[in-house]
């Protein structure tokens, strides 16, 4: 008899509500990656980014919230919710993790 085939290990995993994260502000989730933010626009889209600029590790969960973007609480600097680029002039990246939304529940993949 051949051994079974390993199972897919299914790595989303559900974090929150939509509505426990503030319209137009973050929360965090720890994680074994370090602490995530999640963050919710005007357009109730969530995003999720590792909670650190990439200038000085200012944390971005206490940053400011516009359209599809961040500003770090520290410098200033812009980051790309979507992407976790920095915009320009600035130069850099944070880690972007996938996330979805399913019936008013935050799916986040680890």
């Amino acid at each position: 008899m051949n051994a079974p085939e390993k199972a897919i290990v299914n790595d989303w995993i559900r974090v929150c509500a939509v509505d426990d994260i503030p319209r137009l502000g973050a929360r965090v989730v720890a994680s074994e990656h370090g602490d995530i933010a999640l963050f919710r626009n005007a357009e109730d889209e969530v995003f999720a980014l590792l909670d650190r600029c990439p200038h000085k590790g200012g944390p971005l969960s206490q940053g400011i919230v516009f359209g599809r973007q961040v500003a770090c609480p520290l410098h200033n600097w812009t980051i790309g919710l979507a992407d976790g680029q920095a915009l320009a002039p600035d130069v850099g990246c944070t880690r972007r993790f996938d996330v979805r939304v399913e019936n008013g529940a935050v799916i986040l993949k680890l």
